[in-house]
Parts: C-alpha cells; sequence; structure tokens
C-alpha cells in the first residue's frame, strides 16, 4: 500500500511505516495542488499539512484512497463532507497540541503587554543608556479581564494557565460549558459583552462560517482603547487590514498574531507598526509536540490501512 506524506516531518516516518510504499516530500518546498493530484492518484493515505488544498478535484484524483490524516488540529483545508461521502475517514491531531499551542498564546500575550520584542530591539540596537521611569511601559496582567474567544481544550487550557494570574476570565463560545467554568474559574458572556468589557481578547475559535470576519473594525471600535488581541486561533477569523487601522490609529492598544488572513502572505501595513508580534504559526512548534503530531497522524493511516478500524480523532 502507498502513503503520500506532503512534507518533512520531525520523526522517523520511514521506520514507523516500515512496509509501505512511501511517497514522502523531504524538500523545503511546499507540494503545489498539481503535484499533490498527481501523487495520490494511486494513493492508499495521505498524511496533509494544513497548507495542503484537499478539495473535490484532489478528492476525485485519488481512486484508492481510504484515509487523509491531516498535520494539524484544524481542517479546515479538507473537504470532509465530500470524503465522507466517498468513504474516506479524515483525521486530525487534537490533544496533543493543546498544553503546546496553549503556552504559546500566553507568551505571546506576555511579549505583547510587557513589550518584550520592543525591548530586544531596543537593547540590540545599543539605545539602552540606563534605567528610566517610563521606558518601555507596559500593562499588568494582575486583575485584568481576560476573553477568550472560543472555549474548547485549548482555550480552556489558556484559561487554567492565567488562573497563575489572577485574572477575571470571562469567555464566548458556541455553547456554555458548565465543567470548564468549574475548572478554570471563567464566566460565559456573550460576545458584546466580551468585546467591550475585555482588556485583553484570546482567540482561540476554529475557522467556520460563524467565526470568519468576526474581528473587524466594527468589533474593535467596541472595544476598550487600552485593549490587547491575541489570535492564536485561525487567521481570517481577523480582518487584517481593519487590524492595522485599529492599531495603527489607536483604537486599540497592541496585538499579538501567530495565524494570518492569508498566510503565509502577510498584510503589508502590520510591518509598519510597533505594537504588534507576529510569530510564524509556531503554536505548536516543540519538539515533543511535532513528534506526538507526526506519530498521530501514522497512527491513524495504520488503524484505517493495518487494524480495519476507526480512529479516535476521526472528524468524519
Amino acid at each position: 500500500m502507498k502513503i503520500v506524506i506532503t512534507q518533512k516531518l520531525p520523526f522517523d516516518i520511514e521506520k514507523y511505516l516500515q512496509g509501505f510504499v512511501l511517497d514522502y516530500n523531504k524538500t523545503d518546498n511546499e507540494l503545489s495542488k498539481d503535484e499533490i493530484i498527481k501523487k495520490i492518484q494511486d494513493a492508499d493515505g495521505i498524511i496533509t499539512m494544513l497548507s495542503d488544498t484537499i478539495d473535490k478535484e484532489v478528492i476525485d484524483a485519488a481512486t484508492k484512497l481510504k484515509v487523509i490524516a491531516n498535520y494539524a488540529v484544524g481542517y479546515n483545508n479538507i473537504d470532509f463532507n465530500y470524503a465522507k461521502k466517498r468513504g474516506i475517514v479524515v483525521c486530525n491531531t487534537p490533544d496533543v497540541l493543546t498544553e503546546t499551542t496553549a503556552e504559546l498564546a500566553v507568551a505571546l500575550l506576555l511579549s505583547v503587554t510587557r513589550r518584550i520584542v520592543e525591548g530586544h530591539k531596543f537593547v540590540e540596537n545599543k539605545k539602552f543608556k540606563g534605567w528610566k521611569p517610563e521606558l518601555l511601559l507596559g500593562m499588568d496582567l494582575y486583575k485584568k479581564t481576560v476573553g477568550i474567544y472560543g472555549f474548547g481544550k485549548i482555550g480552556q487550557t489558556i484559561g487554567r494557565i492565567l488562573k497563575g494570574f489572577d485574572v477575571n476570565l470571562i469567555y464566548n463560545t458556541r455553547n456554555k460549558n458548565y465543567q470548564a467554568e468549574l475548572l478554570t474559574g471563567a464566566k460565559y458572556v456573550t460576545f458584546d459583552s466580551l468585546i467591550t468589557e475585555s482588556d485583553i481578547i484570546i482567540i482561540a475559535a476554529p475557522l467556520n462560517e460563524t467565526t470568519k470576519y468576526r474581528f473587524t473594525i466594527s468589533e474593535f471600535k467596541m472595544m476598550k482603547p487600552s485593549a490587547i488581541l491575541i489570535n492564536i486561533g485561525r487567521g481570517p477569523i481577523v480582518k487584517e487590514d481593519d487590524l492595522y487601522l485599529a492599531l495603527k490609529e489607536g483604537v486599540i492598544s497592541g496585538a499579538g498574531l501567530d495565524v494570518f488572513e492569508h498566510e503565509p502572505k502577510i498584510f503589508e501595513g502590520l510591518f509598519e507598526l510597533n505594537n504588534i508580534v507576529m510569530l510564524p504559526h509556531i503554536g505548536s512548534a516543540s519538539t515533543e509536540t511535532r513528534k506526538a503530531m507526526a506519530k498521530l497522524c501514522c497512527d491513524s493511516v495504520l488503524d484505517v490501512l493495518i487494524n480495519k478500524k476507526k480512529p479516535f480523532n476521526s472528524i468524519n
């Protein structure tokens, strides 16, 4: 049986999937859609990246395909409903990246509130001439109201970590979660309340029809002028040109992004600003987590092709 792997992974794929015919892209270049279509035609399984578009055209090219294992917790790059019609199992990598992504969200938050990147550049450019009372003043987390938009496993873990900063936690998500409230001390509020009451808003929601462009200039104008926005969810939840205007004109105070609207392309105006920290989508980028994600993708493929059972992480 043949398995296609679209990018090099930090895991010994060849040893773990010994006995399969592997079409493994070990280069630093992403496969184009046409290249994936060519490779997938006689494949039994494929391990994909979030940047790979696996739509109806790609799926129709695969006559033998039984499983798609997406190397991400998200799966908006895959037409999973059409895959289901074709009898193809689609899997993601839940749970294994929860703690790592939550930690990155808090790191990004602290980088913005305490102006860590600005401080590093200040020292690096040899501008530091001694301690001053008003040098690079930031914002305390202590006693601030932190609103989390999207209160799934990652959002809840962010809330648990932030309890140590003695913040006031509020959240908005599709359904109220009583158990999560007990674990984190968070309080459910309406979306409008989240926008107007929060000193800091952390986006940890998936991308779907209801979350796309949920944060535009209208929402930014409802936020406190001192508010900070952090997005570790999905890029298109935030309209980037509107965020640029909000940051440039002081509608909100700052932002931190690990994901982008048209990734890897970034709205050019954002590079002009000092009140934003941007990271190259490294939410799950720890050695331990990325290895665990790769192993889970392999196990998903093995469950379908060899063990003939539905993986626990099947999403369709």
